[in-house]
């Protein structure tokens, strides 16, 4: 017999931002709860809204089975300190325990338990045990430090098995089968008849208990209603789940705010909108503009969209004027936030970059390392250098040197005071306003990225140089202080800095060496991580590597895509078991090379010619970074090496035979070297 299982606990506004951890940490714990008794896991829904969690439970059995454990104790010519303990683990005494060919053993019956009894006594433990990021107590017993915690004060408790409450209590609050619905839209009581009519009751009380599916209303209507509007939502999946998180019954409605505030950068207005007020943007739709005949094959190219005056917010209720109070509400608290960002838009403007960097030498960067305005000048420097060597072609060196002179000056404007995530952009955009170059600008404000592994990498020349500047810059300066990264700390975010590095230098194929041996170990390990991703073999990275000097990682990653494809070939695998088979003998033996006294069996000869043939095939396609090339050349040694093994014995009698045939594999094993150390590639 089975039954299902409904438990909800009801409690003032849970933050939308902790809402998929509780339901996670809900699951976890009422599943670890089901095992430490017995019981299978059964397939569990958890639901949650802004004031409550629910768990479902389906097909749990009513009873535990009996259990009959054997515990292995010590032997029984073990001393009595050893006997004590045992009877100590298992709860017997000596008279219970079983004497098995000198050894005693515990027998432990455990009677099954009706899962009632094992739900009430987990059900408290599971409150008193949850994990809130942030929790509170509350009432007349919140003085004593063993009250009970919740992320807000907790209202009641639903607990019914196969329909029936399952009696607990905590804090006061003894569960039942009565819930409340929407705050404004129903009043009284909701009586809960099982896990079937849970939802559907919830539902007519203007409860939508399913996270999920808050969400695709709060999606789905937030497009609607702009385009019943001419305009197109700015889609924003973590402001749905978040505004879905903050409603129990979703209802999105747009407003306008006045035009004049479109004058502020569309980021400012958006992260303005997003963060304090959890409210999505639109833009205008695509306009089709003349677009050049020649270029675009005749017809209209599309325009940028532009940012709209329009907001939409998500409401709790089903307004009786459709809203409109609502709207009026959130677009006066809205216009109260554009005004300030308008406000620092423009008094930002009154100050040029320049002066505003002078400002700089007030901020530490680190104790070691200087002030930001330190950093910015060895930035400056590197950025020139960069330019200057070619290292990266078309930069303007004047142009990478005043960018990254500028490239911090927006930290210390009163925009980004406001909204730190806007570093970078809005120096840009300041920096356009004085009529700096547009490549200054550009570089400023994409000299953070790449952030993150779906973020853009910079390809105009400037800001290129600038970006890798001031990461390089990064990682020398803590490598040099020994703030290297250990275990999962980072700090200083070194990881991702070399991850931009390498994304940087691979997609702009730019021809720079890493000199410093602990950054290029650093280096090697971060392009792992990132080859991985893009199913690249880490061996083979390794095996490139173990050649020693290589550290262009354009060249390195040219070698290791072409190693990667002959190791795939028929030709490749052979030729690496050739190799391992040829490392294996040298390993174990030494020898000299010795006068040839003999006349060289056919397969010997055949292998040597065929390596002074490949040699120089090998040697040219390196010299060329043509590795493609230089692993064809390195095939032509497939046939040679197999027939030498199949014909020759190798560890001859003859000293002079054996000597000269281990001298030939090691011949052999010098020409693969040339191109990567096979020893370390696996397989």
């Amino acid at each position: 017999m089975t039954a299902d299982f409904l438990l909800e606990l009801r409690s003032e506004e849970i933050p939308a931002r902790m809402q998929a951890g509780a339901r996670a940490d809900l699951e976890r714990l009422f599943v670890r709860a089901l095992a430490d008794a017995g019981l299978p896991a059964p397939a569990i829904t958890v639901w949650s809204t802004p004031r409550r969690l629910a768990l479902i439970a389906r097909d749990l059995p009513l009873a535990t089975e009996a259990v009959r454990e054997e515990l292995k104790g010590p032997r029984t010519s073990a001393p009595p300190q050893a006997l004590d303990g045992f009877l100590r683990k298992t709860g017997l005494t000596a008279d219970q325990l079983v004497d098995r060919d000198g050894v005693w053993f515990a027998v432990v019956e455990k009677p099954g338990r009706a899962t009632a009894a094992v739900l009430a006594e987990a059900i408290p433990a599971i409150i008193r045990a949850f994990p809130w990021p942030k929790s509170q107590r509350w009432g007349a017993d919140s003085l004593s430090s063993e009250a009970m915690r919740w992320v807000r004060p907790l209202s009641g408790i639903i607990a019914l098995l196969g329909g029936e409450v399952v009696p607990c209590a905590i804090g006061g609050i003894a569960s039942g089968r009565e819930t409340m619905g929407h705050r404004f839209h129903h009043s009284g009581v909701i009586t809960i008849d099982g896990v079937d009519d849970y939802a559907p009751k919830l539902r007519a009380a203007h409860v939508i208990a399913d996270q999920a599916e808050r969400e695709a209303i709060v999606r789905t209507r937030a497009q609607a209603v702009a385009a019943e509007a001419g305009l197109v939502l700015v889609e924003d999946e973590g402001l749905v789940i978040e505004n879905a998180g903050l409603t129990e019954w979703p209802v999105p409605l747009l407003g306008r705010f006045d035009e004049e505030f479109l004058a502020v950068p569309p980021e400012v207005i958006q992260l303005t909108a997003r963060v304090n007020q959890k409210y999505f943007i639109a833009t205008n739709p695509p306009r089709t503009g003349e677009g050049d005949h020649a270029q675009h094959g005749g017809g209209a190219s599309p325009q940028a969209p532009t940012l709209a005056n329009a907001f939409i917010c998500t409401a709790n209720i089903e307004a009786h004027d459709g809203g409109q109070a609502i709207i009026a509400g959130n677009r006066k608290v809205l216009a109260a936030r554009l005004s300030d960002a308008r406000f620092f838009w423009d008094q930002d403007q009154k100050t040029p970059l320049a002066e505003q960097a002078k400002k700089l030498g007030r901020i530490t960067f680190h104790e070691k390392l200087g002030s930001l305005a330190d950093k910015v000048a060895r930035v400056a420097d590197l950025a020139e250098w960069l330019a200057k060597e070619g290292i990266v072609p078309g930069a303007d060196p004047a142009q990478a040197r005043l960018a990254a002179e500028l490239c911090k000056a927006d930290l210390v404007t009163e925009m980004v005071g406001e909204f730190p995530e806007l570093q970078g952009l809005m120096g840009g955009y300041y920096a356009r306003a004085e009529g700096l170059p547009h490549a200054v600008a550009d570089a400023i404000r994409d000299h953070y990225k790449p952030v993150g592994q779906g973020d853009a990498v910079p390809d105009a020349p400037v800001s290129v140089a600038v970006a890798l500047a001031d990461k390089l810059d990064t990682l020398r300066g803590f490598f040099a202080i020994d703030e290297k990264p250990t275990g999962s700390k980072d700090p200083f975010a070194l990881r991702r800095a070399a991850l931009g590095v390498i994304r940087i230098i691979t997609e702009n194929r730019l021809r720079l060496a890493v000199a410093e041996g602990d950054l290029l170990t650093f280096f090697a390990d971060r392009l792992k991580v990132q080859q991985r991703e893009a199913g690249v073999r880490h061996d083979l990275i390794d095996a490139v590597l173990a050649l020693g000097g290589e550290n262009d990682l354009v060249r390195l990653l040219a070698r290791v895509h072409a190693l990667q494809a002959f190791v795939g070939t028929e030709d490749g695998r052979n030729l690496l078991a050739g190799y391992k088979r040829a490392a294996n003998i040298l390993k174990k033996e030494t020898w000299a090379p010795l006068p040839q006294t003999h006349e060289p069996e056919a397969a010997e000869a055949a292998l040597a010619e065929a390596l002074a043939a490949a040699g120089p095939g090998v040697d040219a396609a390196i010299a060329e970074e043509d590795f493609t090339a230089a692993m064809a050349a390195l095939a032509s040694l497939r046939a040679p090496i197999d027939h030498f093994f199949d014909a020759v014995t190798v560890n001859d009698a003859d000293a002079n035979k054996r000597a000269n045939r281990l001298a030939l594999l090691d011949l052999f094993r010098a020409a693969v070297h040339k191109v990567s150390d096979f020893s370390r590639i696996e397989g």
